[in-house]
């Protein structure tokens, strides 16, 4: 590696290194959260490319943290998010994104090929029984698996469900709730995935139940159900289709039916994913605001409950990446170094952002009516 270090790459360094004093994060520092850099180029890297160059060059071994989940708290609690200036492709797509549809139909079915069909080897060995990739309900859970099942019977309680209901589930993933609720409270479940080998799993797990698993975009769903529920998905739809997806909800569920929407939400209105995670992890996602969220669901939905529990979400991305890091001798011969230092990041940097509050997760119980004397929703 060459070692030379150019006028510029030192006046680089001296930007970044004041950024860094401010989240009390040191280069070459000793302490856990602090950065070791490999590659002299990195600071112009992170300052041309901004999240994307500072994810990359991650990836490609030119940094190291040893606890990335607090280097990014810290970094996101001091707001060097937004000291740090824009690259010229961020400004790009933010333009693109105003005029064009990233969640089109067509383009929709790119993050179940490129994400969720990365491998049941890996999913089915980091997530908990019921393979739950979304946040866990920690509030009286000890463990991963714990707090996922109290996460569906939270929500099989929230949506009041009663035998023989039929219920919709818009991004049903492997089929865990489909599962625990037929189990449990016995209803008709049917479950829409746009991922096949989410598909092939959630078939085999709920083959002796009530329990349908379409390979379907939702748009294309016309049908009537006493409950509809989407976990994990909505943040897939993107803003050019958020009044689309309550439509599409709203002709398939019953008048006197219910509605919880799981999602992680982001505090201010944006039209664009981050970069890095666009590029690597979601293809063409979008974090909703409580804007985008009450705005299109007015004039076809009545609000009735809306739950916080981000927080829950850092304990329960921790969980994934330690059983990450157990479960990968089982699994290294089939992905690279490369899909480890970039799986590794993604699971710690959003670690990092719950915690320092930065992203927020809420289920959201919308009735379209309303029902007399309100509803009982349980915590």
């Amino acid at each position: 590696m060459n070692t030379f270090v150019s006028n510029e790459d030192g006046h680089l360094r001296a930007i970044v290194k004041n950024l860094l004093d401010q989240a009390d994060i040191v280069i070459n520092g000793d302490r856990p959260h602090d950065i070791k850099v490999h590659h002299p180029q990195l600071y112009s890297r992170i300052m041309q490319e901004g999240s994307l160059g500072l994810g990359e060059s991650y990836m490609d071994g030119w940094w190291d943290c040893e606890r990335l989940d607090i280097f990014f708290y810290k970094i996101l609690r001091a707001q060097l998010d937004k000291k740090l200036p824009n690259n010229l492709k961020n400004i790009i797509r933010i333009a693109i994104a105003r005029f064009r549809n990233f969640q089109s139909k067509k383009r929709a079915w790119m993050v179940g090929e490129e994400h969720y069909d990365l491998g049941n080897d890996l999913f089915s060995l980091m997530l908990d029984p019921y393979m739950q990739y979304s946040c866990g309900y920690w509030k009286d859970a000890d463990h991963l698996e714990q707090a996922q099942e109290h996460k569906l019977d939270l929500i099989c309680r929230k949506l009041d469900l009663k035998p023989r209901m039929k219920v919709l589930d818009i991004g049903c993933g492997w089929g865990g709730l489909a599962e625990y609720a037929a189990k449990n409270y016995q209803v008709s479940v049917t479950g829409i995935t746009i991922s096949k080998e989410q598909q092939k799993l959630a078939q085999e797990r709920c083959k002796s139940l009530d329990v349908k698993i379409l390979l379907t975009d939702y748009r294309d769903i016309d049908d009537e159900f006493d409950r509809v529920v989407s976990i994990g998905m909505f943040e897939h739809v993107g803003p050019k289709n958020y009044e689309t997806y309550f439509k599409v909800v709203r002709r398939n569920l019953h008048s006197d039916g219910l509605f919880l929407l799981h999602t992680i939400g982001s505090n201010s209105t944006m039209l664009n994913a981050d970069a890095w995670t666009s590029k690597y992890i979601f293809p063409n996602g979008c974090l909703p605001s409580v804007e985008n969220i009450a705005h299109h669901s007015s004039g076809k939905f009545i609000m009735e409950d809306w739950h916080n529990f981000g927080a829950d979400y850092d304990l329960t991305l921790s969980a994934w990446h330690e059983r990450f890091i157990q479960i990968w001798p089982q699994i290294e011969a089939n992905y690279s170094q490369r899909f480890k230092r970039m799986f590794s990041y993604y699971l710690n940097a959003c670690a990092g952002a719950f915690r320092a509050r930065d992203l927020q997760l809420w289920q959201i119980v919308l009735t379209p009516e309303g029902r007399d004397g309100g509803i009982s929703v349980p915590r």
